[in-house]
């Protein structure tokens, strides 16, 4: 601590006193600094897609997806203007079969320039097996339901807090770039009601382990726009009421995806999860589809003269073909109309 001190107090000599002060103060108090700066600028035109189907989409898949269908694709997926696509999860193949062949899959897809490819990472094991196969950016996960925790990672949300930072802290270290999830903001399986508070609470502490950015998610798609609506009214409180750090994660179980990115959007959110095609189920709601379809959002997006940088005709195109990869019916209301027009 001493020999830190010392480094940042040569550091900042040179620096004026406003950011000088700023090297010593903790990283979730330098980021509300940085924020407080940006509260009253106009919201940006531009919102970027995260595309989430190679993983989640992709899990709960009944029968095991070929491993050169996954790589085939993120491939296609990487050259749609896409800057992030969620490419697998170093889990363990007992919990999640699908994931059984995730390093292979990491080192096999073609890396295209400025785009990363993100893993989920549960514990360090996980950890050492995806810098293993030269992964540069993680996303960790805890709940804002202390039943789904229990259920889903078996352990609480405090022991969950302490997983993640073990994990955070040990990527920051190696160089590895730290994305945050918080499940089930707008209502849990077990419990029902979930508290924003402490959606607020765990999103927080996950910014205190060095994430750079947070994605709150509708696990099983119960919220609604009042619901979201209070959820990150509360989560806003955290920072100066700004909402550049947070991205939103809808599930579209019950049809609210759209109204809740809209929502979303609305709020100062500029960062939203989808799939591809829908890609996903609700392991909690029978025959249920699971995450927004990409196809979708984007339609939304540009309905809305918002920018993605994404090719949205390409996007259609990939819906179109892993839905026929996996035998299954296209979930993108979007992707099916457009598919219609054509034949």
């Amino acid at each position: 601590m001493i020999s830190t001190y010392v480094s940042r107090l040569r550091l900042s000599r040179d620096l004026p006193l406003s950011r000088r002060k700023m090297l010593f103060v903790s990283p979730l108090q330098r980021l509300r600094v940085l924020q407080r700066s940006t509260v009253n600028r106009k919201l940006s035109d531009f919102v970027r897609v995260v595309e989430v189907g190679p993983r989640d989409g992709l899990q709960n898949e009944k029968t095991v997806v070929p491993t050169s269908t996954k790589i085939s694709l993120i491939n296609r997926l990487s050259s749609t203007g896409l800057k992030t696509i969620e490419s697998t999860s170093f889990v363990s193949p007992k919990w999640v079969p699908q994931m059984g062949d995730s390093s292979e899959v990491f080192t096999s897809i073609t890396k295209a320039p400025g785009v990363s490819y993100p893993v989920l990472v549960p514990n360090l094991k996980g950890l050492d097996a995806a810098i293993s196969s030269g992964v540069k950016e993680i996303a960790v996960f805890g709940a804002a339901s202390n039943t789904f925790s229990m259920k889903n990672i078996n352990c609480s949300i405090e022991e969950s807090l302490i997983r993640f930072q073990e994990v955070a802290k040990a990527a920051l270290k190696a160089g590895i770039r730290v994305r945050g999830y918080v499940s089930c903001i707008a209502g849990c399986p077990y419990e029902g009601e979930v508290k924003p508070s402490v959606v607020a609470r765990v999103s927080e502490s996950m910014l205190e382990a060095g994430c750079y950015e947070i994605s709150l998610g509708d696990t099983i798609g119960t919220g609604t726009p009042r619901i979201i609506t209070n959820v990150l009214n509360e989560v806003k409180t955290i920072f100066s009421r700004d909402l550049t750090l947070f991205a939103l994660h809808c599930h579209n179980t019950y049809g609210q995806a759209l109204a809740n990115i809209f929502t979303g959007l609305t709020l100062g959110v500029r960062v939203f999860d989808s799939s591809v095609g829908g890609l996903g189920g609700c392991p909690y709601a029978a025959g249920a589809s699971g995450n927004v379809p990409t196809e979708d959002l984007l339609y939304l997006l540009q309905g809305e003269g918002l920018q993605t940088g994404v090719d949205f005709e390409k996007i259609v195109e990939i819906g179109e073909w892993i839905s026929k990869q996996l035998g299954r019916d296209n979930q993108s209301k979007v992707g099916v109309a457009l598919a219609s027009r054509r034949r």
